[in-house]
């Protein structure tokens, strides 16, 4: 479920950054990013939602000394640090988006917009890459602890 929603939530937002954001920016046409956020949305939120309850869950079963969560103790609380702090701004940018940008969406607000999704994109392709690090980590040390060499 969480590889799921990740996929959906950073998807969308490659697919808004690198095909509908440049198109409404040289257009300075906002009526194809309010189409394309009316139908992610209903998706998009959600994988969010789940993609976070999911995440703390999984942090949980690895860590399950949640003080841990918020240092640079060891390599499993590093991650999921770093994944709070991708979360948090995240989730900050998309309130704020939904709350005021989205609604009061025109060809002037359409460079503030643009920022933000910029700005959530970057931070949702982190997401991966540090929730790859994660798992890539243990099989490296599932490695480490089976190799027999000298």
């Amino acid at each position: 479920m969480h590889i799921l929603t990740a996929t959906v939530w950073t998807g969308g937002h490659l697919v808004l950054a690198l095909t509908y954001l440049p198109q409404s920016l040289r257009a300075k046409d906002v009526g194809a990013i309010q189409s394309f956020e009316q139908r992610f949305e209903p998706i998009g939120l959600p994988a969010l939602v789940l993609q976070i309850a999911t995440g703390l869950w999984l942090a949980y079963a690895k860590q399950p000394d949640w003080g841990q969560w918020f240092g640079f103790s060891d390599p499993i609380s590093s991650l999921i640090f770093i994944k709070l702090i991708l979360s948090g701004l995240t989730l900050g940018l998309a309130v704020h988006a939904g709350l005021k940008l989205i609604p009061h969406l025109s060809p002037a607000t359409l460079p503030a917009l643009a920022w933000h999704i910029a700005s959530v994109t970057v931070l949702s392709v982190a997401f991966v890459l540090v929730g790859v690090g994660l798992p890539f980590r243990w099989i490296l040390n599932l490695t480490a602890l089976t190799d027999s060499g000298p």
